[in-house]
């Protein structure tokens, strides 16, 4: 038995408790579930030449027209930069728009124009269509637990559950 061969099968030993643990396998699902369902979102956005970055744009609009692009960026955990990236595309498509804030000369409001409006409905339809088909392969009961569950979870990385809460209603 030569080196290499040694070095493996001792490392497949050592990577065997964390694969029967429950909390380990488990949670590799839902990591590979949620890539998965990103994937296929993805793939069924492409006929609207959307992206799913823009698609949780868009929806944030949808529910909080008027939002800064400071407090959008927070919702979507991502930095300012990727905000000032992704917004001039969405705007050059004419699917968002800025507009002043009527309270702060300084800061920019967004909105999606009535073109935008449409767009989000289409996708989100794609949207809702793909969970519905991977959600109706649980019980209504199942899907309260995952839900509760993952609420848990995202209120336990945010440090309060206030904060999970709002994050629930932002997605």
């Amino acid at each position: 038995m030569n080196n290499k061969q040694g070095v493996s099968q001792d490392s497949a030993v050592e990577d065997a408790p964390m694969w029967a643990n429950p909390r380990f396998r488990n949670w590799i699902a839902v990591a590979r579930a949620c890539h998965l369902v990103q994937q296929e979102l993805a793939r069924k956005l492409k006929s609207l030449d959307l992206k799913t970055p823009h698609l949780d744009i868009m929806v944030n609009l949808v529910r909080s027209p008027g939002i800064s692009q400071q407090d959008l960026a927070r919702k979507l955990f991502v930095g300012r930069s990727n905000m000032t990236m992704l917004l001039p595309q969405l705007e050059k498509r004419d699917l968002v728009e800025r507009r002043p804030d009527p309270g702060d000369r300084r800061a920019l409001r967004l909105y999606l124009t009535p073109q935008g409006e449409a767009l989000a409905k289409e996708a989100i339809a794609i949207q809702a269509g793909i969970i519905d088909d991977i959600m109706s392969l649980s019980t209504p009961e199942e899907c309260e637990m995952v839900g509760d569950c993952m609420r848990r979870i995202a209120a336990h990385l945010l440090g309060h559950s206030d904060d999970a809460d709002k994050t629930e209603n932002t997605r």
